[in-house]
């Protein structure tokens, strides 16, 4: 079957591999429909290794090569003995973190957390950017009929910008700034609107991504830091110029991190859902001074699905919006990852699809 595997830092081959043998009795073998290509993806592309494991993991036993592809949606083909959930032909949506189900963390509901936890299509031996692949039962939640492949492979992603959202504490009438436009940023913004925010702004040097923010018609200002200043344009948009009433930061930039804390009011909530990828010089007296919550966020908790889901559904999360484009695996890395990787591009979100 065919794979796109990742071998190195910018060592991205499309080829041939054997397909899985018999599945065990709670996996599920399926057919990847559409992939989407993540940051993380990119971040080992032009920095990694980092999360994928050079030696065997400690828990699902995968090494590098790796069939990439976390946030895919795909049929399934057959079940195990003992899987009752989903039944071939189901298309389903997968949540790909894999881990011990009866460790400290996951006993807790904080499966997320466990530090045994590896992830399909990053340190599991398939993944989303190959003809065929075996999940857990688990990893498998069924998209209903008004819910297209493309929207179910951006289930992932979605989890978690709405992750944030909730640690942010954003709700119906809430003030809130988001800093960086990637496509978590993005799903971010559409997230707010979907729990009821009323004021939405948004902060982003690139161009073409705050053209498409723009076009989503929600947002209250949408600012390039570089040139407007945020602080006073959020200070002279809410009541007595206090600030919003959240922040959530979603480039892993230090200065967007510092931006939201400036900008949030006092015992506000400033959630940090960007990754960094260096330690960030912070002022932890002012946010003493303004006596705020500061949280930090690590994937989403796995039962996120049926909610998402249930939000697509509804057509109060239009998570299709942030789509840019649909390639074949056999362009993945010039009209994928280094179009993404560009800092001046144009795209968001790019699908990668495998049948």
């Amino acid at each position: 079957m065919k794979a796109v595997r990742y071998y190195d830092r910018e060592d991205i081959r499309v080829e041939q591999v054997a397909e899985p043998a018999a599945i065990g009795s709670r996996e599920v073998r399926i057919k990847p429909l559409t992939c989407g290509i993540c940051g993380t993806d990119l971040h080992e592309f032009a920095a990694g290794p980092i999360v994928t494991p050079k030696t065997p993991h400690k828990f699902t036993g995968a090494s590098l090569p790796q069939i990439l592809g976390h946030e895919f949606s795909a049929e399934v083909l057959e079940i195990g003995r003992d899987v009752t959930r989903v039944h071939p032909g189901d298309r389903i949506s997968i949540q790909p973190l894999v881990m011990p189900l009866d460790d400290y963390y996951s006993r807790r509901g904080l499966n997320h957390l466990s530090p045994n936890m590896g992830c399909i299509g990053l340190s599991w031996p398939w993944g989303g950017m190959g003809e065929i692949a075996v999940v857990n039962d688990y990893n498998a939640n069924i998209i209903p009929d008004d819910v297209s492949n493309e929207q179910g492979a951006l289930v992932e992603p979605t989890a978690v910008a709405l992750y944030g959202v909730d640690r942010a504490k954003v709700g119906g009438g809430s003030s809130v700034l988001i800093t960086g436009a990637g496509p978590i940023g993005a799903l971010t913004v559409l997230a707010c609107h979907a729990v009821g925010a009323t004021k939405i702004f948004v902060s982003e040097p690139n161009e073409n991504r705050r053209r498409r923010i723009e076009a989503f018609g929600v947002a209250e200002a949408v600012l390039d830091p570089r040139k407007d200043d945020v602080l006073q344009i959020l200070r002279d948009a809410t009541e007595e110029g206090v600030g919003v009433d959240s922040a959530i930061e979603c480039s892993g930039n230090e200065a967007a991190l510092n931006m939201c804390v400036e900008t949030v009011r006092n015992r506000g909530t400033v959630a940090q859902v960007g990754l960094h990828v260096k330690r960030a010089s912070v002022d932890p007296a002012l946010w003493a001074l303004k006596d705020i919550t500061v949280e930090a966020t690590w994937c989403y908790p796995v039962t996120m699905w049926p909610r998402v889901i249930s939000l697509i559904q509804s057509g109060k999360l239009p998570v299709e919006k942030i789509i840019s484009g649909h390639i074949r695996a056999e362009d993945v890395v010039e009209q994928g990852f280094r179009r993404l990787l560009d800092p001046r591009g144009d795209q968001m979100k790019i699908l990668v699809n495998l049948n």
